[in-house]
């Protein structure tokens, strides 16, 4: 066989695993795109549930207190929103303070994450302590006659 005949014969085999290589492509293509158009909707749909839900989560959150079946006056109830929803001061507005609670709401089949897990385990092992910071006496002066971080000239 001459070097012509061994030339042409490497030639058309890779034009042939070429076209070989973009016939499956063209395949999996055409596959992908099936799968895409009949699963694309219910995609969508499960993605728009999924935001409406933690839409209507963050709502809950904030209305809780008022809700029927909440279990504290709103007047003691304080937002904080992450990692709990609420600390409620039971019976602080009476005057009559029996208990600090930390409240999470959920709705639906939620469940705590891991900071809300670690929040709750560190309350259940009593790992709760009071502490008071004192802003420095040159700090507190300074903010109260309005020359904090104000350049002197």
């Amino acid at each position: 066989m001459s070097y012509a005949a061994t030339g042409i014969a490497v030639l058309v085999v890779a034009v042939i695993a070429w076209l070989g290589y973009r016939l499956v492509e063209y395949r999996a293509n055409l596959r992908f795109e099936r799968w895409k158009a009949v699963h694309s909707k219910a995609i969508s749909r499960d993605a728009i549930k999924g935001s409406q839900a933690a839409v209507s989560g963050r709502v809950f959150e904030r209305v809780a207190p008022y809700l029927p079946g909440f279990a504290f006056n709103p007047r003691d109830v304080r937002f904080i929103g992450d990692p709990v929803d609420f600390v409620v001061f039971d019976g602080l507005a009476e005057g009559n303070l029996r208990r600090v609670v930390f409240v999470e709401v959920k709705t639906g089949a939620g469940d705590l994450n891991g900071n809300e897990r670690r929040v709750k385990s560190s309350i259940v092992e009593r790992r709760v302590e009071w502490q008071m910071y004192r802003v420095p006496a040159e700090q507190a002066a300074a903010r109260g006659n309005g020359t904090a971080n104000v350049p002197q000239r």
